[in-house]
């Protein structure tokens, strides 16, 4: 069954061209590797034609389970979302409790994720901690390091 995920405008470009990538420019280096590797001899002891074989499974795993998520997103209307409560897509700027430190994270889908740069999953613990949450409220967030308790300073798009 597959699962609908949403992305900004520029999260869905950056996944079809990942695909767009794969399969013109990838796909057919390995295919070549594979002809390649063909060619000189004995297949049930070339080592590299069974390494081309094997990273041309991969490579095709990985163009369907992208598809799918391609085919299954969704770009949000970011004008039609409530700004009083943490959505995806929401920027939020959050204290710990515990030492006082301020973050500010934007709440993205799985592939945009990129936590240096402040995009944070909606599916990791914090990012489902943070959903619904509202201004002054405190969200407490059981983290592999323990609990966390993080206040909700600010939430804007």
């Amino acid at each position: 069954m597959s699962q609908v995920s949403y992305y900004t405008e520029e999260g869905l470009k950056k996944l079809k061209d990942e695909l767009a990538h794969l399969e013109q420019v990838e796909r057919p280096r390995v295919s070549q590797e594979i002809a390649d590797a063909r060619d000189k001899g004995d297949l049930s002891e070339n080592a590299e034609y069974h390494a081309a074989k094997e990273e041309q499974s991969l490579l095709e795993t990985k163009i369907a389970k992208l598809k799918n998520v391609v085919a299954n997103a969704r770009i949000i209307d970011e004008s039609q979302l409530d700004n009083s409560k943490i959505l995806i897509h929401s920027i939020v700027k959050l204290k710990n409790s515990t030492n006082g430190m301020e973050f500010t994270y934007t709440l993205v889908a799985d592939s945009e994720s990129d936590v240096r740069n402040g995009k944070l999953s909606v599916n990791s613990p914090i990012g489902k901690g943070l959903l619904g949450k509202t201004v002054g409220d405190v969200a407490e967030i059981q983290v592999p390091n323990g609990l966390m308790k993080f206040e909700v300073l600010e939430i804007s798009r």
